[in-house]
């Protein structure tokens, strides 16, 4: 998956390009080349990925050819994923095709547009030839495909950044403009060549300005999008994806139980939110253990580490890994992953609110924080008046989670020094925590390795190791939550 960053210009049809050559940071202007270009551009019948700034097309002709799927912008750039061509036009590869799942909810792909383009290019070149900026300079012909198709002509400019900087690529803009060149209108050419066959974004609530409402639903707003963006990440495999998803269905489902008296009538959906935790969660569990495994073991002394174990430990664990994300990616194409989305949709738009979101944010919210960490400190107490063992840890478990809720509660507040202080007992906790599920997995490892008579020595160093972390952590606590609390 790769960057994309670009600006746009819509230009006259007698637009000449100006010289280049002088730019600062350029050392020269490769020759013109030209290429003829043609794009079919695939979606649903009511145009569900152009409506998100999804584009999915298959290109023939010029240096990249074959499928490209462009995600929505963010940060001033896009994601741009390609594939080789398909010997099929009119079928949308099954990887891509899962990839914008989160935003068909499984309705079919067909194409819907055409664009015929005659591509000049320019390059901003640097040190040894390395292209730094490519200046597109495109005139085209889109065609609205349907039982009566509609054709639309215009010229436009891209400037893209290749191997240079941010910098560069402002100062090229600086020239297409002096030269009248103007922003584009349109984000894409298929936005353009559809028109307002786009679907307009759905009318959203507004809460009352201040208000506690407001906070809240921008909040929940906020990571509903992250959910959905994180998807195609998530469905590649790609690092920490899966984490920031798996986060912001936590983040979601512990606003709306922190601020239910705000945001009411969400259990089902919470419900929901829990379930696609889970799922996530499996994947991610064997990500952290097998990570924390292979760093303990590079740290050991050599002759204490037998190949069996850094089997089980590392390429094991990987495989029950990849057969985690397997189910992932079955249970992100089911019709109730898809409900989910739908209803995280139906709460961005227009949110269940209660009168006490019109209350100001700074009277209503801190209260909702405050009774967050007081369910801290009575979890801890009920912790403290049991024996310790598996009873005692399950409940100090219970005080990590309930630190973890205060901590989203306080952030969606705006209340950083209440998040900090929550965030401190997490993460103590956390390493304790940890430590009792590395031992868990090792225990299992270990008698695996027993069965199949492999050497079991090297489980045994390790779990001593997780059970001294765990118990540092747990000696640790009181000190840490007397001078929080």
């Amino acid at each position: 998956m790769a960057l994309e960053i670009e600006d746009k210009f819509d230009v006259p049809e007698g637009f000449a390009l100006p010289d280049l050559g002088g730019v600062p940071g350029c050392e020269g202007v490769s020759e013109p080349l030209s290429h003829r270009l043609t794009a079919v551009y695939f979606d649903t019948s009511d145009l569900r990925l152009a409506a998100r700034g999804v584009t999915l097309r298959r290109r023939r002709g010029g240096d990249d050819e074959g499928w490209h799927l462009k995600l929505p912008k963010a940060k001033g750039a896009r994601q741009e994923i390609t594939r080789p061509l398909t010997r099929g036009a009119k079928v949308v590869p099954a990887e891509l095709a899962s990839l914008v799942l989160a935003y068909t909810r499984g309705a079919a792909l067909a194409p819907v547009a055409q664009l015929e383009t005659r591509r000049g290019i320019t390059r901003l070149l640097g040190p040894g030839g390395t292209v730094l900026v490519e200046i597109a300079d495109d005139r085209v012909k889109g065609t609205v495909l349907g039982d009566e198709p509609v054709v639309r002509r215009w010229r436009e400019v891209e400037a893209e950044l290749k191997e240079g900087e941010r910098d560069l690529l402002k100062k090229v803009a600086k020239r297409l403009r002096k030269a009248g060149a103007a922003p584009a209108d349109s984000a894409s050419k298929l936005a353009r060549v559809l028109g307002d066959r786009v679907p307009a974004p759905p009318p959203r609530t507004r809460p009352e300005p201040g208000s506690a409402g407001e906070v809240v639903v921008a909040y929940l707003r906020d990571h509903a999008d992250a959910l959905i963006a994180q998807d195609p990440h998530v469905r590649l495999a790609e690092e920490d994806a899966v984490h920031k998803a798996r986060v912001a269905c936590r983040r979601l489902r512990s606003a709306l139980k922190a601020f239910k008296r705000i945001v009411a009538g969400t259990e089902d959906l919470q419900e929901e939110l829990r379930w696609l935790g889970e799922v996530l969660g499996e994947a991610r569990d064997l990500e952290v253990i097998r990570a924390r495994f292979t760093a303990r073991l590079d740290d050991l002394d050599p002759r204490f580490v037998t190949a069996d174990a850094r089997r089980r430990l590392g390429d094991d664990l990987m495989a029950r890994e990849h057969d985690a994300y397997e189910r992932i990616r079955r249970a992100l194409s089911e019709s109730r992953y898809f409900a989910l989305l739908d209803s995280l949709d139906a709460l961005a738009a227009d949110p269940p609110l209660t009168a006490a979101a019109a209350k100001t944010a700074d009277k209503a919210l801190p209260k909702i924080v405050d009774r967050n960490w007081r369910r801290v400190t009575d979890a801890y107490e009920a912790a403290r008046r049991i024996e310790e063992g598996e009873e005692r840890e399950a409940a100090m478990h219970d005080v990590r989670k309930a630190a973890k809720r205060a901590r989203y509660t306080a952030e969606a507040a705006g209340m950083s020094g209440a998040a900090e202080r929550a965030t401190e007992v997490q993460e103590v906790l956390g390493r304790h925590q940890d430590g009792v599920v590395a031992q868990g997995v090792l225990l299992e490892e270990a008698e695996r390795a027993r069965q199949a008579g492999e050497d079991t020595f090297t489980y045994g160093v390790l779990a001593g190791i997780e059970s001294a972390e765990a118990a540092r952590a747990q000696e640790e606590f009181p000190a840490v939550w007397s001078r929080l609390s």
